[in-house]
């Protein structure tokens, strides 16, 4: 039995709803992204060079953005004239369009955080092949594979196979994670198991891109042995571009993994081992949601000088300990 009433057949609004929340998340993922795009216009003109890095943020933050401005909309009306995305439309149109832009814009938003995360891996375990192959223009060309990619995968619910539901309150529809048909089932398992491939992806890549770094410094500290410059030796691995964009993106993968690991196990749940809990499927739905939202102000909090100095001071702690065993180990040398 339903722990909660099912909205995917109701032509109102849920009772007691309104449209406060939703225009407060739609005003924090707008202004969210708008400052984030302001803060990476303002580097591209300080900055001689460009990285490649940054052009997948600029398109990561813009997607967020888009998805915003297209998907809000149609909430609203929907709170405004107090009727569901199913009973707003003939044929259902509405809840269509809104399964289809959320399960697009958020494999896009995956996809992208992914490519930064090889982007990352790549610069650090294989620079000479990243320096020769890997260009902004090249990288550039990414952007219409994934979305390409991302909208033939979320058709599929409309064209071939699956199916969507319109959830509480009415004002929003997604992928139907406990469909009866065979098919429809398939298609929730397929999408669940693509989250979770892209998830463990991210996790491999972060996690390869910090051992790299933790080689990269203990080599770096033995050279230091010998000669002087232990600590500018240091300081500019711990300025270095690299550190930045890792620590950047281990804060948005950590968002990431949050946001949609619950997704994709009541997708599996649905499909395995329906419990008919509509308000879980509703919790993880909305975490999904949020990543878009959050993203850019991970992104502008860690532009701050105060969190980028917290980040020094870390660093500079590490160097002052290993510097401090440095003696000891020439003496017993």
């Amino acid at each position: 039995m339903n722990d909660t009433v099912s909205c995917d057949n109701a032509t109102t609004v849920e009772e007691g709803k309104t449209v406060v929340g939703s225009v407060v998340l739609f005003v924090a993922g707008v202004v969210g992204n708008v400052i984030a795009l302001g803060i990476l216009y303002k580097h591209k003109r300080q900055s001689k060079r460009t990285s490649v890095f940054y052009v997948l943020v600029t398109g990561l933050v813009g997607t967020d953005l888009s998805g915003k401005c297209l998907i809000s909309p149609v909430v609203f009306a929907s709170y405004a004239r107090n009727l569901t995305l199913k009973a707003l439309s003939q044929d259902h149109d509405l809840c269509a369009y809104s399964s289809i832009s959320m399960s697009f814009f958020g494999l896009c938003s995956t996809a992208l955080l992914l490519t930064m995360a090889l982007e990352c891996w790549l610069s650090i375990s294989h620079p000479f092949f990243y320096q020769e192959h890997i260009t902004k223009r090249r990288v550039v060309m990414v952007f219409p594979v994934v979305y390409a990619s991302c909208l033939l995968f979320s058709l599929l619910p409309v064209l071939v196979m699956g199916s969507y539901k319109q959830y509480c309150p009415g004002t929003w529809c997604f992928i139907h994670m406990t469909p009866e048909k065979e098919s429809a089932r398939f298609y929730s398992v397929l999408y669940a198991t693509l989250l979770g491939v892209l998830i463990v992806a991210v996790l491999v890549c972060n996690l390869s891109v910090g051992v790299n770094l933790a080689k990269m410094f203990r080599r770096q500290r033995r050279r230091s042995t010998t000669t002087l410059s232990f600590g500018a030796g240091h300081k500019h691995l711990a300025h270095s571009e690299e550190l930045d964009h890792l620590v950047l993106l281990v804060l948005m993968t950590v968002l990431f993994v949050v946001c949609s690991a619950p997704l994709t196990v009541r997708a599996y749940i649905g499909a395995f081992a329906p419990d008919n809990k509509d308000s879980e499927d509703l919790v993880a739905l909305r975490l999904a949601s949020v990543n878009s939202i959050v993203n850019p102000w991970v992104f502008i909090i860690f532009r701050t000088s105060v969190v980028r100095k917290l980040v020094s001071v870390c660093c500079n702690y590490f160097s002052n300990a290993n510097t401090d065993s440095v003696p000891e180990l020439k003496s017993n040398i």
